[in-house]
């Protein structure tokens, strides 16, 4: 006869209830990050070719302080995800896609920027304020601060 299986206790059940749920919250930070990482790398190829007409690997390596084999891994995953567009030892560029995503972040951190600024931030804390917020700000919060900043006086 075979043995039959004791359901599990209440402990082991809520202990792999919570196992669950942190292996959620964990690919959903993962996730969170990787995003991250996309619009950090649209935004620097958007600034490098409008400060100097070009980006490449090494200049984005430069940039972010890591290995060239890092970017390549990255801008390759880029690529895939249709925000760059690049063929060996040619530039970067960015697809149609990238240059949304760019335009976006740009708005995203002015905003942020300039509503930190209007509450009395100083301009450096704002600056690296906004560079963090830009990427988990929501859609409510962004629309929120824009109305925010429209009807703030002119002497800004």
């Amino acid at each position: 006869m075979p043995k039959q299986r004791k359901p599990p206790s209440a402990a082991r059940q809520q202990a792999q209830e919570l196992a669950a749920i942190h292996a959620a919250n964990h690919k959903s930070v993962r996730a969170a990050h990787a995003r991250e990482t996309a619009e950090d790398y649209v935004q620097a190829v958007d600034d490098l070719i409008a400060r100097t007409g070009r980006c490449r690997v090494v200049d984005l390596a430069a940039r972010f302080g890591v290995s060239h084999v890092t970017v390549v891994r990255i801008v390759d995953r880029l690529q895939n995800e249709g925000f760059l567009e690049t063929q060996p030892y040619r530039p970067v560029e960015l697809s149609p896609a990238g240059k949304r995503l760019a335009r976006t972040m740009k708005e995203r951190r002015a905003a942020i920027h300039d509503a930190l600024i209007a509450i009395g931030v100083g301009p450096k804390s704002a600056a690296a304020d906004a560079e963090g917020m830009e990427h988990h700000v929501s859609r409510e919060t962004l629309r929120c601060l824009k109305h925010f900043l429209r009807d703030q006086p002119a002497s800004r």
